[in-house]
């Protein structure tokens, strides 16, 4: 129904998005001298990006488990079931395939950086396993709620305890998906904690969306719970350190970033919620459905995926901020251009890869 689409959720997605090609575009070229967290600027700039990987993770988990839950009202739940598992092994795929450096693949060269996890193999991980949780609780909406709570407060608080875990017994492959230890630039671990706290979100906002006052609630908690987090939740911890001698709370409070950036998320949730209908743009909207062709292409250009050429390599750390800030505009407007006018929209492909994959499953 369309009065239950929550446009908010696109126009975080086009935020997210926006954000992240700034922030890789700045971050790959900006020269080295520039760096300096005592310059307000790039201070400012540096804490605003460190947002945007967890806006990514928890909205992605929002979504999917909203999309997951409106499909069981309709009795459609096994098919975005399947779509969503379909989904997450493109998008795992779609991030390997990015790392792939043709032209050194044909002399004979095969660079180990091709196994390095990033964000869309966690996406598409995260998403396989919130399926798998949904169908463990029995598909009950409660339990389901409760567990992926649980889970995302557990990974968070856990986080000291696999910190600088690295399984080198099993395969590196595996291996990467855990550790940081061969490069990888995402772990499953912490960031499935915000694809549950998504997840958990989405639930509350299926539940009672109906309800009269239920968006002037949400937001008020979204500001609360975003400042409780961000400043109150370390000596929370400490709190309980002191109440429990358990020593893992204290560990957790002293490198306290997990909920502190969930903290931040909460308040650009309740933000964007608030201000919803005077950014329901077309344009805005559009970038928020495109996500991933924007990603892919931004990749392609940044780093030279396939041919190993992007502007990593061509021009490299040498811009000064007056050219960083007007080269991330124009970056931005290249990527969406090429996105919105030379490249198929998202539902186009995983609707192809659906037929395929009936055609498959039909074939047997």
């Amino acid at each position: 129904m369309e009065n239950n689409r929550l446009f908010f959720i696109d126009i975080v997605r086009a935020f997210a998005i926006l954000m992240m090609l700034q922030g890789h575009f700045i971050d790959t070229l900006l020269e080295v001298s520039y760096r300096d967290l005592n310059s307000m600027p790039f201070a400012i700039w540096s804490y605003f990006r460190g947002i945007t990987a967890p806006t990514f993770f928890t909205i992605s988990g929002l979504i999917f488990t909203y999309l997951l839950l409106r499909a069981k009202e309709k009795g459609n739940e096994k098919k975005r079931m399947r779509k969503g598992i379909i989904r997450g092994l493109f998008l795992i795929g779609v991030g390997y395939l990015l790392r792939i450096n043709i032209g050194a693949w044909f002399t004979g060269t095969l660079n180990p950086s091709f196994l390095v996890i990033d964000v869309l193999q966690i996406i598409g991980l995260s998403l396989i396993l919130i399926i798998s949780l949904y169908f463990l609780s029995a598909k009950k909406t409660l339990i389901f709620s409760f567990i992926t709570l649980i889970i995302g407060t557990v990974i968070f608080l856990f986080e000291p305890l696999y910190r600088t875990l690295s399984v080198e017994s099993i395969p590196t492959f595996l291996n990467n998906y855990i550790s940081k230890s061969n490069g990888s630039v995402f772990n499953i671990i912490p960031w499935f904690g915000y694809v549950s706290f998504g997840a958990f979100i989405a639930t509350i906002f299926f539940k009672n969306l109906h309800k009269i006052y239920f968006k002037k609630t949400i937001i008020i908690t979204f500001m609360i719970s975003g400042l409780i987090l961000i400043f109150y939740s370390s000596d929370i911890l400490a709190f309980l350190t002191k109440i429990t001698k358990i020593q893992l709370f204290k560990e957790s409070a002293n490198y306290n970033y997990l909920f502190t950036r969930l903290g931040n998320v909460f308040l650009y949730f309740a933000i964007f919620y608030m201000i919803e209908k005077y950014l329901k743009f077309p344009l805005v909207l559009k970038i928020g459905q495109k996500t991933l062709s924007i990603y892919v292409i931004h990749f392609i250009i940044i780093y030279g995926s396939f041919t190993g050429l992007g502007l990593k390599n061509i021009i490299g750390k040498t811009l000064d901020p007056v050219q960083a800030v007007f080269g991330a505009i124009l970056f931005l407007a290249l990527v969406c251009f090429i996105s919105f006018y030379y490249v198929k929209t998202n539902a186009f492909v995983y609707s192809q890869l659906t037929k395929l994959f009936d055609k498959l499953k039909g074939s047997k």
